[in-house]
């Protein structure tokens, strides 16, 4: 018994997508049918069933009524033959999580085109991409993590899946993308990437290459695939990508591209290369090392942990860790990225007040739905999870005399839940992260994720980056673009307002208002649009030369739009905070020191 799709574009210009389900033994009671409200690794109700435009179902030739339950869910009439459902499904969402069809490209999640069948989410699936039925775009090929069931040499024809949640793990691309492909310790990879680009695919497949060798190293061969995709498109400006069990969707600027005979590691690239390690490293950690709340996923409904610092925030350390030990960067610019992701987390002022813990939890009402006070509330279980990582992973060296590192930990969380979740479904506990880490350390470690994790201290960051012999610098930001990294040259103390801005036609647009801040004790609010400081018309240019000026008594005064109406108001800048980090290694650092950092970085 196999449950079948069909998928073929029936609009392009109108972005619509024609789906045909055949469902060989329905329910004979009358089948149900449902759209997940939200797709794994993004944690916010995106409600897709929404983009379902039209639906109809037939049996024997007969139509058959259909029902609408709820916002995803639909009743079709009982029959007793196989059944047919038809739908529709609007597409025009450029990110990595939903459905896009156009003339330059079509991709799709499983979770915006497949229906489920209820009751039978465990029964094979086949999918069909006919070349026939995109036979006005005759260079388009299709890329998919899906397995290979009978394909023409542009990828079209038959797929499959064990079930549904397999089904739904393996988005697809369809365009006439640049391919190139490599082998990461036995396993073939292929990166396909669509959009304008002038991707130099060789650096590409040499750069990802020790990048995904020594992640497959790391948690021990071998893989937990047989093969792996990465599915790229590259835009104007874009960036972000999405985990899937042999598979990643990417988004990012053409520009952050390598481009052929330019050897630079450009900090695009260098980003763009830290975005692949990313999702690639959840192919371990969240993809099969999971949360018992993720095994199996209740797609109808919010799925609450604790965890998201272990499996997002520690995702984020081993990510740029990753191109330091793969030797793409040296350990310079190592903690230069280290530096900004520092920064990040101390201008979230968030993190004095809600804990990662929380910020697990509340992923989606709050992180996913960030608004003007988010800056003042809302610490990242990204940023701020990947310095407890760092800060774990030191703490645990330091205390073992750098015979156990966090790496084991990740090794052990492997074996035990992620090797064999295939077969076993089993996630971790609440409780059991911590369990384990203290389990393969040998160490008490329920002050430190009590400090971490539990409440809105300060890290010991500097104290523990000390232990190998690097020094850690906090300042003030030297410019609005200042993302962190050392300075020879400290700024000297600076005005500030307090405020985040954007540029207007009309003057200067007040993006956030920092609590406690000076803008906020002066009275202004986020969304105030400001027009004119001491009598001359505002500028971003203007404010910014306002702010570089010693703090200090002087008053300005404000006229401001809020909504339609003009308001006046009376600043005092205060002292600018030091919200910024930089790293470096000692001048005078031991040799036991650099033997640590050594080991660290290797």
């Amino acid at each position: 018994m196999t449950i079948s799709y069909r998928i073929a574009p029936l609009d392009v210009a109108a972005h619509l997508f024609v789906v045909e389900l055949l469902i060989s033994h329905p329910n004979p009671a009358g089948q149900q049918l449902q759209l997940p409200t939200w797709i794994p690794g993004s944690y916010l109700i995106r409600e897709f069933a929404r983009n379902i435009v039209q639906i109809s179902a037939t049996s024997a030739g007969q139509a058959v009524a259909i029902h609408k339950l709820d916002k995803s869910s639909w009743q079709l009439a009982p029959c007793e033959q196989a059944l047919t459902v038809r739908y529709e499904v609007y597409a025009f969402d450029l990110s990595v999580r939903g459905a896009y069809l156009d003339q330059t490209r079509a991709f799709f999640n499983g979770t915006s085109v497949f229906l489920a069948v209820a009751g039978q989410e465990s029964t094979p699936c086949q999918v069909t991409i006919a070349a026939q039925d995109f036979i006005n775009y005759k260079h388009w090929q299709v890329a998919t993590g899906l397995p290979a069931q009978e394909l023409d040499p542009s990828g079209f024809g038959h797929y499959c899946a064990a079930n549904y949640d397999e089904l739904i793990d393996c988005p697809v691309e369809i365009s006439d993308f640049a391919s190139v492909e490599f082998e990461a310790c036995g396993v073939p990879h292929r990166m396909v990437i669509s959009g304008r680009h002038k991707a130099d695919l060789t650096r590409l497949a040499q750069d990802l290459k020790p990048i995904c060798e020594y992640q497959i190293r790391l948690f021990g061969e071998p893989a937990p695939f047989n093969n792996y995709l990465f599915m790229t498109v590259a835009v104007g400006d874009g960036y972000g990508g999405l985990e899937h069990r042999n598979s990643t969707a990417l988004i990012c600027n053409r520009d952050d591209l390598p481009s052929a005979g330019n050897s630079e590691l450009s900090k695009g690239y260098r980003q763009f290369l830290g975005l692949c390690s990313h999702e690639y490293f959840h192919s371990w950690n969240v993809k099969r090392i999971k949360p018992a709340a993720y095994a199996p996923y209740q797609l109808q409904q919010e799925n609450y942990t604790s965890l998201l610092w272990a499996f997002e925030g520690i995702t984020s350390y081993y990510d740029d860790l990753t191109l330091l030990r793969a030797g793409l960067i040296d350990t310079e610019a190592y903690l230069e990225l280290l530096a900004q992701t520092a920064t990040a987390a101390q201008r979230g002022y968030g993190r004095l007040r809600q804990t990662l813990n929380d910020s697990s939890i509340d992923t989606w009402v709050k992180y996913y739905r960030q608004d003007e006070n988010s800056p003042n509330e809302l610490v990242s279980y990204y940023t701020k999870g990947a310095l407890v990582a760092l800060c774990l992973d030191l703490h645990i060296r330091q205390q073992t005399q750098n015979a156990k590192s966090l790496d084991d930990v990740m090794r052990a969380l492997w074996l035990r839940f992620g090797k064999p979740f295939n077969t076993q479904q089993l996630g971790i506990g609440e409780t059991e992260w911590e369990a384990i880490a203290s389990e393969v350390t040998g160490l008490n470690l329920s002050a430190f994720f009590d400090l971490a994790i539990r409440s809105t201290g300060e890290l010991p960051l500097s104290n523990l980056l000390a232990t190998l012999g690097i020094e850690t610098q906090l300042r003030i930001a030297s410019s609005n673009n200042d993302k962190g990294g050392w300075l020879n040259t400290v700024p000297n103390p600076s005005a500030s307002w307090g405020i985040r801005y954007n540029s207007d036609p009309a003057g200067i647009k007040i993006s956030h208002v920092l609590r406690g801040q000076a803008a906020c004790l002066a009275g202004l609010s986020a969304g105030d649009l400001i027009i004119a400081i001491d009598g001359l018309r505002a500028s971003t240019s203007l404010l910014e030369r306002l702010q570089q000026q010693p703090a200090n008594s002087t008053v300005h005064h404000i006229h401001a739009f809020r909504r339609d109406e003009l308001m006046t108001f009376a600043i005092e800048p205060q002292a600018a905070i030091a919200d910024t980090f930089g790293f470096r290694i000692s001048d005078s650092i031991t040799n036991e020191k650099r033997k640590l950092l050594d080991s660290f970085a290797s």
